[in-house]
């Protein structure tokens, strides 16, 4: 037992070191999960614009030229391909993939800046559609939302910003 009147270090040390403690792991937390290319030790990286796009039940279209495709995951996964393709063929492909959705237009577009879009919800109690999607029974479907965005870029091209994911 300590004198009276001294006092004893090692519980007043520990008590002092738990805030401390848990401050460094929330700074650690908030940095990880700022870190644009893999949150929280996710994955993020290029991968084969087929990948991308047969994650949300579609295939490049005809035309296709400039492709891009991307994955980010942790808890959820986002596929996004870009890609250039003839202006005067989007829609042609957009009803080819998806028959049965409505038509693209440009109320829900986000970022307003696009010409025209298309956004679906493809779990079966989100759409009556959603078992009718060419692809959807492929493996590598998982897509819980699809957004596509077509900014037309001159009369005879359209960049196409296709995104499937899963939140």
């Amino acid at each position: 037992m300590a004198a009276r009147g001294r006092t004893r270090w090692g519980p007043v040390a520990a008590v002092l070191a738990l805030p401390v403690a848990l401050l460094t792991g929330l700074v650690v937390m908030v940095v990880a999960w700022l870190r644009p290319d893999a949150p929280l030790g996710g994955e993020s990286g290029e991968v084969p614009c087929a990948e991308a796009l047969s994650f949300g039940g579609a295939r490049l279209p005809k035309g296709a030229r400039d492709t891009s495709c991307t994955v980010r995951s942790w808890m959820d996964t986002d596929y996004v391909a870009r890609f250039r393709m003839p202006r005067e063929d989007v829609r042609d492909w957009l009803r080819a993939t998806y028959p049965d959705a409505p038509d693209p237009g440009t109320r829900s577009c986000h970022p307003h800046s696009v010409d025209l879009c298309l956004d679906l919800g493809l779990r079966e109690e989100d759409w009556n559609y959603a078992g009718r999607v060419p692809g959807r029974t492929d493996p590598g479907f998982g897509a819980f939302t699809v957004d596509v965005d077509i900014t037309c870029e001159g009369r005879d091209t359209a960049l196409v910003v296709f995104s499937a994911f899963t939140s």
